[in-house]
């Protein structure tokens, strides 16, 4: 059982058949960790994860070191199986390099991506310093409302099978605007409003993990879907279910910040948020925010201005599908008859 910082590890191999002739392209290979599944299948932000250490190791000898934003386009799902990233540089300017990048499983590809790079921090040639922070009135501030010592551990669910490596938490108040008896409910007076919230504080278990850039593509895809957060009522015939992302963005925020007496090193927490559910195949939109956590779960004392030195290291917007689990372990199957 393999923790994430280890689970993420690709090396460099040489080119794939499929990069032969591609100018400037390089290639890293590795073995999906079976670990950071769900059900059959990897999870989608940890395989992503895998694709941005790839990048970041292309652009280890270059001054543009940090990720700055990606976008992944899910063709097909991603199996416990060898894999193949192989990246190519796009555009390198003076404050950001552009790379595309595939993953590759016998010889198909499973997730193209776009990546950006640059220097998470302000720039020469900045010549205003522009941020909405704490103490602006205009500030987004941390979106948790129990401090990490007063939290609940909750199980995890049954399908995510890295469950012994983590822990999460339960947010009343937050699942409490879900109910069907919640202001946040409209009717055919209302203007906007709508949707569902759900909030944790998230933690890895292995006291040597830490937060980094490749482990926050993982952690904005953790989250409960919208079909899972309406009440019975609204999702009739629903069962256990497996919900593939399609497409994914994130734009990484802000420095992570080395562990503190103001910052845990292996805490976060995590806030998300759906408005809309459509066909085909129950299709749903999810926008999810990562924040620095004060401290581990269960530690600590709340300070009364605690939120004050928490910051937003990351944020994403997903497109996925709701399907019966079923189909995770058919799709399974499947992959492995080829092997």
């Amino acid at each position: 059982m393999a923790p994430l910082r280890k689970a993420i590890n690709v090396h460099s191999v040489p080119l794939d058949e499929t990069a032969q002739g591609t100018s400037g392209t390089q290639c890293y290979g590795g073995v999906v960790d079976p670990d950071w599944s769900v059900g059959s299948v990897a999870n989608g932000g940890y395989v992503l994860a895998l694709i941005l250490e790839a990048c970041i190791q292309f652009q280890s000898s270059t001054t543009h070191l940090d990720p700055i934003h990606v976008t992944a386009h899910y063709l097909r799902p991603t199996f416990i199986a060898p894999f193949t990233v192989c990246v190519r540089p796009i555009k390198t300017g003076s404050g950001f390099t552009n790379l595309s990048a595939e993953l590759l499983q016998q010889g198909k590809v499973k997730i193209m991506a776009h990546v950006i790079f640059g220097t998470n921090a302000p720039h020469v040639r900045d010549k205003v310093n522009l941020n909405l922070n704490p103490p602006s009135p205009y500030a987004r501030r941390h979106p948790l409302y129990t401090h990490p010592s007063e939290a609940i551990v909750l199980p995890l669910r049954h399908t995510w099978k890295f469950h012994p490596h983590v822990k999460w938490t339960e947010e009343r108040d937050i699942i409490a605007k879900n109910k069907s008896d919640s202001p946040n409910r409209t009717n055919s007076s209302t203007v906007g409003g709508g949707g569902l919230e759900w909030g944790t504080w998230f933690e890895f278990v292995d006291e040597e993990e830490k937060i980094t850039s490749p482990s926050l593509a993982f952690l904005v895809d953790i989250f409960l879907n919208t079909p899972t957060l309406l009440p019975k009522s609204e999702r009739v015939g629903l069962t256990t279910s497996w919900f593939p992302t399609m497409t994914m963005s994130i734009e990484f925020k802000n420095k992570i910040p080395p562990p503190s007496t103001v910052h845990a090193g292996r805490t976060v927490g995590l806030y998300s948020s759906g408005r809309f559910m459509t066909a085909p195949q129950g299709r749903h939109d999810v926008y999810v925010e990562v924040w620095t956590a004060p401290s581990r779960i269960g530690e600590g004392e709340p300070s009364e201005n605690w939120r004050d030195n928490q910051v937003c290291l990351a944020i994403a917007t997903q497109m996925a599908l709701t399907l019966p689990m079923e189909v995770n372990e058919k799709k399974a199957r499947e992959s492995n008859s080829k092997l």
